[in-house]
C-alpha cells in the first residue's frame, strides 16, 4: 500500500492523517491486507457453518402486524421536509475534483 492509496482510504473515511504517520498506516494497512487474502486462501470445505444466534432461539415469522405510521405521522416532528420526504443535510461529497 502506498501513500496515495492511504490518503485516498482516509478521503473516503473522512479521516485525517499527519503525513509524518502516512509509511506507519500504510504498513499496517498492508499488513491487515495480507491477513485478510492469508484467510481466503483457507479450505473451508470440511467446515460446518456457524450460526451467530444462540442455538434454540425461536425465530418469529417474518409478517406485517398491520400497524403502520403512516407518512404524515413520520413526517410531523422533521425538521425540514418537502412533498412528503426529509430533508437532510447530504452526506457524500464528491471528492474527486
Amino acid at each position: 500500500m502506498n501513500h496515495d492509496e492511504v490518503r485516498n482510504i482516509a478521503a473516503l473515511a473522512r479521516i485525517e492523517i499527519p503525513e509524518d504517520r502516512m509509511a506507519r498506516m500504510a504498513e499496517e494497512l498492508s499488513r491487515v491486507l495480507a491477513f485478510v487474502a492469508a484467510l481466503d486462501q483457507l479450505d473451508l470445505s470440511g467446515c460446518e457453518q456457524v450460526s451467530l444466534a444462540p442455538a434454540g432461539v425461536p425465530l418469529r415469522e417474518d409478517r406485517r402486524d398491520g400497524r403502520t405510521l403512516g407518512a404524515e405521522a413520520a413526517l410531523c416532528a422533521a425538521p425540514e421536509q418537502d412533498g412528503g420526504y426529509f430533508l437532510v443535510p447530504p452526506v457524500v461529497e464528491n471528492l474527486n475534483p
